[in-house]
Protein backbone atom coordinates (compact mmCIF):
# COMPACT_ATOMS: atom_id res chain seq x y z
CA UNK A 1 0.00 0.00 0.00
CA UNK A 2 1.35 3.32 -0.97
CA UNK A 3 1.24 6.38 1.52
CA UNK A 4 -0.41 9.09 0.43
CA UNK A 5 1.01 12.70 0.41
CA UNK A 6 -0.16 15.68 1.38
CA UNK A 7 -0.99 17.58 -1.58
CA UNK A 8 0.10 21.35 -1.68
CA UNK A 9 -2.71 23.78 -3.73
CA UNK A 10 -0.80 27.30 -4.94
CA UNK A 11 -3.69 29.50 -6.13
CA UNK A 12 -2.40 32.53 -8.07
CA UNK A 13 -4.32 35.45 -8.92
CA UNK A 14 -4.16 36.65 -12.36
CA UNK A 15 -0.79 39.00 -12.84
CA UNK A 16 0.97 37.22 -10.27
CA UNK A 17 4.03 35.16 -11.03
CA UNK A 18 4.27 31.36 -9.88
CA UNK A 19 6.46 29.62 -7.30
CA UNK A 20 8.73 28.55 -9.89
CA UNK A 21 9.33 32.23 -11.43
CA UNK A 22 9.92 33.78 -8.31
CA UNK A 23 13.01 30.89 -7.30
CA UNK A 24 14.38 32.75 -10.46
CA UNK A 25 13.96 35.94 -9.36
CA UNK A 26 15.12 36.22 -5.92
CA UNK A 27 17.14 39.38 -6.62
CA UNK A 28 16.72 41.79 -4.11
CA UNK A 29 14.55 44.99 -5.56
CA UNK A 30 16.49 47.60 -4.06
CA UNK A 31 17.29 49.07 -6.96
CA UNK A 32 15.67 50.78 -9.80
CA UNK A 33 17.53 48.73 -12.56
CA UNK A 34 16.66 45.56 -10.45
CA UNK A 35 12.83 46.38 -10.42
CA UNK A 36 12.95 47.16 -14.23
CA UNK A 37 14.82 43.81 -14.77
CA UNK A 38 11.90 42.65 -12.22
CA UNK A 39 9.10 43.87 -14.82
CA UNK A 40 10.68 43.07 -18.10
CA UNK A 41 11.63 38.82 -16.64
CA UNK A 42 8.12 38.82 -15.03
CA UNK A 43 5.32 41.41 -16.00
CA UNK A 44 5.73 41.65 -19.34
CA UNK A 45 5.47 37.72 -20.71
CA UNK A 46 2.63 36.83 -18.68
CA UNK A 47 -0.30 36.70 -21.40
CA UNK A 48 -2.76 39.27 -19.49
CA UNK A 49 -0.08 42.07 -19.87
CA UNK A 50 -0.76 44.44 -22.46
CA UNK A 51 1.46 46.37 -23.18
CA UNK A 52 -0.56 49.03 -25.04
CA UNK A 53 -2.32 49.39 -21.71
CA UNK A 54 -1.20 51.10 -18.59
CA UNK A 55 -0.46 48.27 -16.12
CA UNK A 56 0.11 49.10 -12.61
CA UNK A 57 1.47 46.61 -10.40
CA UNK A 58 1.99 47.02 -6.66
CA UNK A 59 5.57 44.40 -5.88
CA UNK A 60 5.29 42.53 -2.27
CA UNK A 61 8.98 42.51 -0.33
CA UNK A 62 10.07 40.61 2.12
CA UNK A 63 12.39 41.89 4.87
CA UNK A 64 15.58 41.48 2.65
CA UNK A 65 13.85 43.50 -0.15
CA UNK A 66 12.95 40.24 -2.19
CA UNK A 67 9.19 39.81 -4.11
CA UNK A 68 6.97 37.57 -2.18
CA UNK A 69 4.66 38.30 -4.80
CA UNK A 70 3.08 41.05 -7.10
CA UNK A 71 -0.79 42.00 -7.65
CA UNK A 72 -1.82 43.91 -10.70
CA UNK A 73 -3.82 46.53 -8.99
CA UNK A 74 -5.46 48.64 -11.88
CA UNK A 75 -4.97 48.02 -15.97
CA UNK A 76 -6.06 51.56 -17.69
CA UNK A 77 -5.66 53.19 -21.06
CA UNK A 78 -3.51 54.43 -23.06
CA UNK A 79 -2.57 56.96 -21.15
CA UNK A 80 -3.91 57.01 -17.50
CA UNK A 81 -4.66 53.95 -14.72
CA UNK A 82 -7.08 54.93 -12.34
CA UNK A 83 -6.14 53.56 -8.46
CA UNK A 84 -6.45 54.55 -4.90
CA UNK A 85 -4.36 53.92 -2.10
CA UNK A 86 -6.45 51.32 -0.73
CA UNK A 87 -6.28 49.11 -3.89
CA UNK A 88 -3.11 49.40 -3.43
CA UNK A 89 -2.20 48.72 -0.06
CA UNK A 90 -4.69 45.49 0.43
CA UNK A 91 -2.31 43.53 -0.83
CA UNK A 92 0.70 44.45 1.16
CA UNK A 93 -1.33 44.51 4.11
CA UNK A 94 -3.25 40.86 3.45
CA UNK A 95 0.40 39.54 2.45
CA UNK A 96 1.79 40.20 5.73
CA UNK A 97 4.78 42.51 3.32
CA UNK A 98 7.62 44.09 4.82
CA UNK A 99 7.27 46.33 2.45
CA UNK A 100 6.54 47.12 -1.59
CA UNK A 101 7.66 48.84 -4.91
CA UNK A 102 4.70 50.63 -7.20
CA UNK A 103 5.39 50.27 -10.43
CA UNK A 104 3.38 50.89 -14.18
CA UNK A 105 4.71 51.59 -17.74
CA UNK A 106 3.72 54.42 -19.57
CA UNK A 107 2.36 53.08 -23.20
CA UNK A 108 4.09 56.30 -25.09
CA UNK A 109 7.16 55.16 -23.95
CA UNK A 110 8.09 58.50 -22.40
CA UNK A 111 8.65 57.48 -18.36
CA UNK A 112 8.19 60.72 -16.92
CA UNK A 113 5.93 61.50 -14.45
CA UNK A 114 2.59 62.94 -14.80
CA UNK A 115 1.06 65.57 -12.24
CA UNK A 116 -1.26 61.92 -11.48
CA UNK A 117 1.83 59.71 -10.42
CA UNK A 118 3.19 62.45 -8.74
CA UNK A 119 -0.20 62.79 -6.18
CA UNK A 120 -0.62 59.28 -5.99
CA UNK A 121 3.23 58.53 -4.96
CA UNK A 122 2.80 61.59 -2.68
CA UNK A 123 -0.74 59.98 -0.93
CA UNK A 124 1.32 56.33 -0.91
CA UNK A 125 4.12 58.01 1.26
CA UNK A 126 1.95 59.47 3.45
CA UNK A 127 0.38 55.91 4.12
CA UNK A 128 2.60 54.25 3.95
CA UNK A 129 4.33 56.24 7.05
CA UNK A 130 1.10 56.39 9.06
CA UNK A 131 0.83 52.49 8.01
CA UNK A 132 4.73 51.79 9.17
CA UNK A 133 5.50 49.63 5.99
CA UNK A 134 8.02 50.32 3.50
CA UNK A 135 7.59 52.26 0.54
CA UNK A 136 10.88 51.58 -1.36
CA UNK A 137 10.15 53.59 -4.91
CA UNK A 138 7.90 54.16 -7.58
CA UNK A 139 8.89 53.06 -11.13
CA UNK A 140 7.45 54.30 -14.35
CA UNK A 141 8.76 51.87 -16.85
CA UNK A 142 9.19 53.71 -20.81
CA UNK A 143 9.90 52.29 -23.95
CA UNK A 144 13.94 51.35 -25.18
CA UNK A 145 14.99 54.58 -26.42
CA UNK A 146 18.82 54.13 -26.57
CA UNK A 147 19.08 58.09 -26.05
CA UNK A 148 17.35 57.97 -22.53
CA UNK A 149 16.97 55.66 -19.35
CA UNK A 150 13.84 53.06 -20.02
CA UNK A 151 12.37 54.22 -16.30
CA UNK A 152 11.79 56.81 -13.70
CA UNK A 153 12.46 56.12 -10.16
CA UNK A 154 11.13 58.75 -7.73
CA UNK A 155 13.69 57.34 -5.02
CA UNK A 156 16.10 58.75 -7.49
CA UNK A 157 14.65 61.57 -8.52
CA UNK A 158 14.47 62.62 -4.64
CA UNK A 159 10.16 62.38 -4.73
CA UNK A 160 10.26 59.39 -2.22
Amino acid sequence: MKACLPLKVVLNRVGEATLEEYGASQTALDTPQAIFNFWQAIVIPKPEYEAEKENLIVILLNTKLRPKGYHLVALGSLNECVAHPREIFRPVIVSGAYGFVLSHNHPSGDPSPSSADRQLTAKLREGAALLQISFLDHVVIGGIDPSRLPFFSFRDAGLL
